[in-house]
């Protein structure tokens, strides 16, 4: 079946979700900071509706949207992609205040642009992060994790 979006060796982009989930929440695990994963918290503007956030600590009071994203095999900018980081900005922004808020990427580097998707991110898009959003970025190879903002 010809699968032009799904991710090259993968069975589902769903399933590359989840294990990106659980390795974050594995790496904090080991920080030890433990998240529970799909955590439902009410937000909004006008009234409050439960967002499931990827991981969480409800009495911690931590938020982590996670996101697996690479370049594109072209090595252009994923855009489809990026809306959904926008779409996590916003739920972080209308999160209730004193949380601490963490974008959690997979770092894919780019050689031709000299910068991972993360740091694209962060350069195109900081007028949309809230300043109080952290953006950690994953090695999958090293298994090891930078804030970058």
């Amino acid at each position: 079946m010809n699968k032009p979006f799904q991710r090259k060796g993968a069975d589902s982009n769903t399933q590359v979700g989840r294990d990106f989930e659980a390795k974050a929440q594995f790496f904090f695990a080991g920080k030890q900071l433990q998240l529970t994963r799909h955590i439902p918290i009410d937000i909004g503007i006008n009234g409050k509706k439960p967002h499931n956030f990827d991981l969480g600590n409800r009495n911690g009071k931590v938020l982590v949207e996670c996101k697996a994203h690479t370049w594109t095999e072209s090595g252009n900018v994923p855009s489809a992609k990026m809306t959904t980081w926008n779409q996590a900005m916003f739920f972080f922004h209308v999160a209730p205040c004193g949380f601490r808020k963490i974008l959690f990427v997979r770092r894919d580097f780019n050689r031709k642009r000299n910068e991972s998707l993360g740091q694209y991110y962060i350069r195109a898009n900081s007028h949309l992060i809230p300043k109080d959003v952290e953006v950690w970025e994953f090695d999958e190879t090293k298994t090891t994790a930078t804030q970058i903002k």
